[in-house]
């Protein structure tokens, strides 16, 4: 038997992958808040990223420590999975540059990514993603640190297909609560909460918008947060709705019951993933060539679609059968 071609070199050779990270962002702005986010994170295992947040988690005057605060939960032997970021002060803000300056060569190499808070323009992340950028070569990182930037004003949404296609983006954040308060009262509160703020025009077609600018330019989309924190069936709802009414693929989490509902209601369907892997490794054992799975005929373009579930079954730990995970995943 030939050598088995993995599904990333026969399916994707040269050309930009999908983005396949976790569905849940969970944001936690203070020490504690991050150490217990982290050991939860060990705990449930490694479906969910960490935010540590140093745009609304600093304390007036004490913005230089937070910062190096965080780098050091970076480094600590608590961040097991290395899937934590840094959400740095906003464009107007004089803080972000020294963000940046502390945060990149503090822990440019293990950051999950850094976000980009409340820009107006299209030009207002790409100054900030070049200063990153030059922080980077300064301390001898190589690697691009992927960069999400949070649409919540009106003139983010406006620019948001450029801001998409800017270099390093990796996601898209829908800011809501900032976003509603843009217009000036013209939004009730309503539409702050469910069901209001799937079903608002306004809202629905701000949302839809930022999706679509996303996925023409290989982004992930992440949806906002839900206000209550306690009710899991209403945050599941939101997930859900927000993931299969607008193809959000990724939502924000503020709460440690949040998480769990979000990753479930992310999850792809059971059956259409054990589907896709019988599908997958048939085609695998085929070179990737055409091949016939319950009668239908499969090739590369199913194949694609296929694979991107499956990985997306993986980082949602979604069980998967083990000669597939063994192939592909180890």
């Amino acid at each position: 038997m030939s050598e088995l071609i993995h599904p990333n070199e026969a399916l994707f050779a040269g050309e930009k992958n999908y983005p396949i990270i976790n569905t849940c962002e969970h944001f936690a702005g203070s020490e504690k808040m991050i150490r217990k986010a982290m050991e939860l994170q060990e705990k449930m295992g490694d479906i969910f990223d960490i935010t540590m947040d140093c745009e609304d988690g600093a304390k007036q005057g004490q913005e230089k420590e937070h910062a190096e605060m965080c780098v050091a939960m970076a480094r600590s032997e608590v961040n097991t999975h290395k899937k934590a970021g840094v959400r740095i002060h906003d464009y107007e803000n004089k803080w972000w540059r020294q963000d940046a300056d502390i945060v990149v060569p503090g822990a440019g190499d293990v950051l999950a990514y850094i976000t980009l808070p409340k820009p107006t323009r299209a030009d207002q992340a790409a100054e900030q993603i070049a200063y990153i950028q030059d922080a980077c070569k300064t301390a001898g990182i190589e690697r691009e640190i992927p960069i999400h930037v949070l649409i919540e004003t009106h003139g983010a949404l406006r620019d948001v297909y450029e801001i998409a296609a800017l270099p390093w983006v990796q996601v898209l954040d829908f800011g809501l609560m900032d976003f509603i308060s843009g217009f000036h009262g013209a939004v009730p509160a309503s539409a702050m909460r469910s069901p209001g703020q799937f079903e608002h025009r306004a809202i629905a077609h701000a949302k839809a918008r930022m999706v679509n600018a996303a996925m023409c330019n290989g982004v992930v989309p992440a949806h906002n947060v839900t206000l209550d924190l306690k009710n899991q069936y209403a945050t599941y709802q939101d997930a859900y709705r927000a993931r299969y009414e607008f193809g959000f693929q990724r939502m924000w989490s503020i709460y440690p019951a949040q998480i769990q509902p979000i990753v479930d209601a992310m999850k792809p369907d059971l059956t259409e993933v054990a589907n896709g892997t019988a599908i997958l490794l048939g085609a695998q054992e085929a070179s990737w060539g055409p091949t016939q799975y319950d009668g239908e005929l499969h090739d590369r373009a199913t194949y694609r679609y296929f694979w991107e579930l499956v990985q997306k079954a993986h980082v949602t730990g979604v069980a998967i059968e083990e000669e597939a995970r063994t192939r592909w995943f180890e």
